[in-house]
């Protein structure tokens, strides 16, 4: 059954990895927490149902998938890490 989610360790590792540079973000900009703690659930929960039931249909696309999730991760840090340089 894992077999089928090997192709997106790689999102999944970075996905989550960019979830916390995200949510740390948030709190050094002064969000409450918990709003922010439980919308990063929320959002982490709609991705995991959409990843889990969407594998199946999207398998053949894995490739591009993994693409276009690895650049929308790389731009989020990139512009996380500009921000926190620039001190907004």
């Amino acid at each position: 059954m894992l077999e089928q989610y090997l192709p997106f360790v790689g999102l999944i590792v970075f996905g989550n990895i960019e979830n916390l540079v995200l949510s740390s973000q948030g709190v050094v900009a002064g969000v409450n927490p918990l709003k922010l703690g439980i919308a990063s659930i929320i959002c982490v929960t709609c991705w995991l149902l959409i990843g889990t039931f969407a594998t199946k249909m999207l398998i053949d696309y894995v490739d591009f998938i993994n693409f276009i999730g690895g650049f929308a991760i790389f731009v989020l840090g990139l512009q996380a890490m500009i921000k926190s340089i620039r001190g907004e």
